[in-house]
């Protein structure tokens, strides 16, 4: 946030973004009123932001609940950058530690698919990898060779049906078929110019985690077995080079 100046700009500013803050003494009695109409069109400008970074969320909750639920992050977290879609980062780990909104309690991951969205839109560009490419490696050098993610993917892992519940919310699924005891894993990434979210299999979450932390894929296929023994490592391979997951290849040095 912008430190307090000789002029008070700081101040203005903080004040301006952050509504349980008195306003600002340099501007004075009478512009103070003019100042909370502002500082109210601000934080409109802002929930509304929110609003379309987080569409599943505000679904879930409805318009109300949603602005009191962005009004409540908005002081707790007053934006630190002018560029909107950068405002949110912190709304999934908000929202569970909101008290009115512990009746929902996957509302938090739902936030963070979401933000994994909007930052797979923005993120930087990257030609997917071929898997052809790895028949450039030789077969003993297979277990010692990188995997890149793409540079927009975000792996979430969440207790609940994330990617049923939000789908279902955006009207791409039936929310009969959602089954809230089940536990799912996402991936977000763009590989072209459209944002993909698809639900994953366990040891495919396992798989690409271990890939995402630099593991070689010896290592990344030994964590998906672990979590499920008929894990085919063939299948995955040729599944995730398919949807463009991968952007590049790193052999194990001679």
């Amino acid at each position: 946030m912008p430190q307090p100046d000789e002029d008070g700009t700081g101040a203005f500013v903080r004040a301006l973004v952050t509504p349980t803050d008195p306003p600002p003494a340099a501007i004075g009695l009478r512009q103070r009123r003019r100042f909370d109409i502002y500082r109210n069109n601000v934080a409109h400008g802002m929930i509304e932001a929110l609003g379309a970074s987080f569409p599943a969320v505000e679904r879930l909750v409805g318009p109300e609940f949603f602005a009191a639920l962005a009004r409540a992050f908005l002081a707790e977290e007053p934006p630190r950058s002018p560029i909107l879609f950068q405002y949110g980062a912190g709304f999934g780990a908000f929202i569970d530690s909101f008290p009115p909104a512990e009746t929902v309690p996957y509302l938090g991951d739902i936030a963070r698919l979401e933000w994994a969205r909007v930052q797979a839109h923005h993120a930087e560009d990257a030609e997917p990898a071929p898997i052809t490419a790895l028949s450039t490696v030789p077969p003993d050098a297979l277990a010692g060779t990188r995997l890149h993610l793409h540079p927009s993917a975000t792996l979430l892992h969440s207790r609940y049906p994330a990617y049923a519940i939000w789908a279902a919310s955006m009207g791409a699924a039936d929310a009969e078929t959602v089954d809230l005891k089940r536990a799912e894993a996402t991936l977000t990434h763009r590989p072209a110019l459209d944002v993909e979210t698809r639900h994953i299999a366990p040891a495919s979450a396992a798989f690409l985690s271990a890939l995402a932390a630099g593991a070689p894929l010896g290592d990344a296929a030994t964590a998906a077995t672990e979590t499920d023994e008929a894990f085919d490592l063939g299948a995955e391979l040729t599944g995730v080079f398919a949807i463009g997951a991968i952007a590049g290849i790193s052999p194990p040095p001679d």
